[in-house]
């Protein structure tokens, strides 16, 4: 059993600063936080954060990975350069096969409207942050087994040296995994089930941004939100979690929304909006039996995606908000489609 005490986000209605306390007393890892963290008997939270102090400063970033040094050895650590943006795009042809063969010259980048030049490019296949997302409410009950193997296959399939946490969630969020590579342990906590309660999507998902906020090893980070139902129980609305992911730092969201009697339009438009706003995708399987190839679809994805940064112009008259836009052209392309960010705030306009 959970203890009472868990990450959920608690007391957003009653002040941001009560907000902020809980979504940071969420991210903070055992050994950091007051708080106490569930008691599960097969997968106690553990964090698996390599070793080292040359972790990367807030702000906007440089492309480029630093070689390994000290006890980093096999991580690529990213440092960051003031007033640059970094962008991980997907791109895809006319029948949404992913294309990897572009150079930097096949990409035009605008913000408000405003052609940008790209100052740095590359496709690499980089370690990322995933946090792993999953509904636990009582609807899911017959699904976790097959989605857990699914989910587990997405693990397999990407990045040796990717940091995933898995979150389970009902009326409140739970770390159930810290940060690892590790899958037994990711196993284990994908198995753990009380499937009850009600469905507060937002709350977790703001929380498993805050956390990846919290562990600023990698710059490339992903959340993947599995979930059957809409959202019932938050306190964080669809627009403020929105917001929260389009920090210039942001991750990529994908989502997974399982068809049943709770997973309504209202609800499918929801994890749309979250997908679309982060430059991720969303999946309406038909069946069970199509979780599995998804999953291992998104971490292909995941893999096979540009980074592409550029320097703003006009830094000091920049409104809060900044809308994005990347497109590509090649030869032997009708068209070409990107998937990225479709904007972020500012640095100093907050949450």
């Amino acid at each position: 059993m959970r203890s009472a005490a868990s990450w959920g986000v608690a007391s957003l209605l009653t002040s941001l600063i009560m907000a902020m306390c809980a979504l940071t007393a969420f991210a903070q890892t055992p050994a950091q936080s007051q708080v106490p963290q569930p008691t599960r008997p097969a997968a106690t939270p553990q964090s698996a954060t390599p070793p080292g102090n040359d972790q990367a400063q807030p702000g906007t970033e440089q492309p480029a990975a630093e070689p390994p040094s000290g006890n980093d050895q096999g991580m690529f650590v990213f440092k960051k350069q003031v007033e640059e943006v970094v962008l991980h795009a997907t791109v895809v042809d006319d029948h949404q096969h992913l294309v990897t063969g572009l150079s930097q010259k096949d990409f035009s980048v605008s913000e408000n409207g405003v052609p940008q030049k790209i100052t740095s490019f590359r496709r690499e296949d980089v370690p990322v942050e995933i946090g792993i997302v999953v509904d636990n409410s009582g609807s899911m009950r017959d699904k976790r087994e097959q989605v857990g193997q699914a989910v587990l296959n997405l693990i397999r399939a990407s990045n040796p040296q990717d940091q995933v946490f898995v979150v389970n969630f009902g009326q409140s969020p739970y770390l159930d995994q810290d940060f690892t590579s590790n899958v037994n342990l990711l196993q284990a906590a994908l198995r753990q089930e009380t499937t009850r309660g009600s469905t507060a999507l937002y709350d977790a998902i703001a929380a498993s941004d805050v956390h990846l906020e919290h562990n600023p090893r990698l710059s490339k980070k992903v959340l993947l939100v599995i979930t059957d139902g809409q959202d019932n129980m938050s306190q964080e609305t669809l627009q403020e979690t929105v917001r929260r992911l389009q920090q210039p730092d942001g991750p990529t969201l994908y989502a997974i929304g399982l068809l049943g009697s709770g997973l309504h339009s209202e609800g499918r438009e929801a994890l749309q909006e979250l997908a679309n706003a982060t430059g991720g995708s969303v999946y309406f399987p038909d069946s069970l039996d199509q979780v599995d190839s998804i999953t291992r679809a998104v971490a292909h994805d995941i893999r096979s995606q540009y980074i592409i940064a550029f320097r703003p112009q006009n830094q000091n008259t920049k409104p809060e908000y900044q809308s994005l836009r990347v497109d590509a052209h090649a030869p032997g392309y009708s068209q070409l489609t990107v998937r990225t960010r479709s904007g972020f705030y500012a640095q100093n306009s907050g949450h």
